[in-house]
């Protein structure tokens, strides 16, 4: 079982993301999210899957795919690391990013799909990992950075999410 990253395996700003992903066996849990976000969303109208609980706030579609792409980034980070590349990996401007993506275009079955699969061929890179890759480190954003600790930050950023839908956004 994959153990949780330590303090320096990370920059402090990923910290809250590590602390949402709940003790046990992380690949079990990254297994699970897509499962539930489904359950929560799947049949939602598109009133629901456009919804915004303020002005400026991101729709359910918007959220949804902002999580299928923020896993796209830290799982090419999880590999470059675990692969031994040391080289820097720079940020990511999120809010760029959900404003050049066409979510509220797409269906809310697309969305949930498009995060499954992303989500399953991030299972296949870590269950192809073996104990030295995942303990490897290198830099990201100008911190420190291991393999771990990336599948920990990107499950909790799903989490985080899902949290924030739950809490905020209509639901079916």
């Amino acid at each position: 079982m994959l153990s949780r990253p330590q303090t320096g395996e990370y920059a402090g700003h990923f910290e809250t993301y590590i602390q949402k992903v709940p003790e046990g066996d992380l690949l079990d849990f990254l297994e699970a999210q897509p499962k539930l976000l489904r359950e929560q969303w799947a049949g939602s109208s598109e009133e629901q899957a456009n919804y915004r609980y303020a002005e400026g706030k991101w729709s359910v579609k918007e959220v949804l795919g902002h999580i299928a792409d923020t896993e796209r980034v830290m799982q090419y980070r999880l590999l470059r690391i675990a692969r031994g590349d040391t080289t820097p990996l720079p940020g990511f401007d999120e809010e760029l990013f959900a404003r050049h993506a066409t979510f509220d275009g797409q269906s809310i079955e697309e969305l949930l799909h498009g995060f499954e699969i992303v989500r399953e061929s991030t299972l296949v890179l870590a269950r192809q990992l073996n104990d030295d890759a995942w303990v490897r480190r290198g830099t990201v954003s100008g911190g420190p950075a291991s393999a771990r600790a990336f599948a920990y930050i990107l499950a909790g950023h799903a989490e985080h999410h899902a949290q924030i839908l739950e809490e905020r956004y209509i639901r079916r």
